[in-house]
């Protein structure tokens, strides 16, 4: 029962200060995995399993009327039935998809019925109740804070021993497939990233960091810090370049009108 509360606030939390605060991501995988797994006692697995699901969920953004798979729930669940089991990531990376597509669906049900309150909205925006739609807005959030402490308590609570029983009856051939499932997911969430970012003009920097990788033997460290050095140079140094070569031919131009006239 504690451990469904705890795992049902934390949830409820994040999706309360995601909201309130501007959207600052503390909703990503990498946020919930570590939280939960603070919460369960495993922060290091936590931490383990939210660095992996991150790269699976790197393209899972809601933009206008796109609802995505919940990140919020698949990496929360997923890693309290992880860390509750013993399984690790195995078991994390199994379940995260199916449960955030599950709640995708209940996000929207909590859409449909927000939308009731839409006449309401408009009425008390005729009469400028500035503390009316405040109240409408945090009675929405509050909503579906709710829902997901729901979810959350829900599914620790009735899940965690029928997940366990499912996971200890899983033949030995099946984990060592979601073991190199596990593998070939993050390079899945990387390509869905990039299909729509990958031009003729950056395809280079890829080709670039794929031989320091596959080549050079470099840690993820070395190239995160390369790549802001040549991001600070590409920026700042050439194009400042660039834009004073500019400046300088354009006031060359004006300097040569002004004696031709």
């Amino acid at each position: 029962m504690q451990t469904a509360i705890l795992v049902g606030l934390v949830l409820a939390a994040l999706w309360f200060l995601e909201k309130m605060l501007g959207t600052p991501m503390v909703i990503r995988p990498l946020v919930v995995s570590s939280l939960i797994g603070i919460v369960l006692g495993d922060a290091k697995t936590g931490i383990i399993i939210g660095a992996t699901l991150e790269l699976i969920f790197l393209g899972a953004i809601q933009i206008g009327g796109a609802v995505p798979p919940d990140v919020l729930v698949g990496a929360g669940l997923g890693t309290a039935f992880a860390i509750l089991t013993g399984k690790g990531s195995e078991v994390a990376l199994a379940l995260a998809l199916p449960i955030a597509i599950l709640a995708q669906s209940l996000k929207v049900v909590v859409f449909i019925i927000r939308s009731w309150f839409m006449d309401f909205a408009v009425k008390l925006a005729k009469d400028a109740n500035i503390k009316g739609l405040v109240a409408l807005n945090l009675g929405g959030l509050i909503l579906q804070c709710f829902m997901y402490f729901m979810v959350g308590f829900v599914a620790i609570l009735f899940g965690s021993s029928a997940v366990e029983a499912f996971v200890e009856n899983i033949p030995e051939v099946i984990m060592r497939g979601l073991t190199v499932a596990g593998g070939l997911l993050p390079a899945v969430g990387f390509a869905l990233l990039l299909q729509p970012m990958m031009t003729a003009k950056n395809i280079i920097y890829f080709l670039l960091g794929f031989i320091m990788v596959s080549y050079l033997n470099l840690p993820i460290l070395a190239i995160t810090i390369l790549g802001v050095i040549l991001a600070f140079v590409i920026t700042n140094e050439m194009n400042g370049k660039y834009s004073g070569t500019h400046d300088k031919t354009q006031e060359n131009d004006g300097l040569e009108g002004l004696f031709d006239a």
